[in-house]
């Protein structure tokens, strides 16, 4: 009898962990909505180099006047070092233009590319690269 228990016990230790495993991680498709395109122009608030994933803040004025904040996806701190990234990169007040595709919950999320004031382009190395 306590075998049996030991075994319902690991298994379910087992799929616990599996469902843990996926849900940490997800696909592009699975968030973002390949199909739709935005194009926002704000301010950095913030950027954060964790994992699994980078984070860019930013107030984008809507067409409205309004200011909404949003999340650009990057990949993990690695992956953003060897695209060029550092630290210095965004200083917070910097004004950005993102582009990418939204997430498909309507969450104020893109996946996708920045633009800097001086034109120049930067991937964001997240799970859809936008900028070759």
């Amino acid at each position: 009898m306590r075998n049996k228990m030991m075994s319902v016990v690991a298994i379910v230790l087992v799929l616990t962990a599996a469902a843990v495993t996926v849900t940490a991680h997800h696909s592009f498709s699975a968030e973002f909505d390949g199909t739709k395109r935005v194009t926002l122009e704000g301010t950095v608030f913030m950027m954060e180099f964790v994992n699994p994933h980078s984070w860019l803040h930013i107030d984008a004025k809507m067409p409205d006047g309004k200011i909404e904040r949003w999340k650009v996806e990057g990949g993990s701190p690695n992956v953003m070092f060897r695209l060029g990234w550092n630290r210095d990169t965004l200083p917070v007040g910097t004004k950005v233009v993102v582009t990418g595709s939204p997430a498909k919950d309507g969450a104020k999320r893109l996946n996708g590319s920045v633009q800097f004031p001086d034109g120049k382009k930067m991937d964001m190395g997240g799970s859809r690269g936008e900028v070759k």
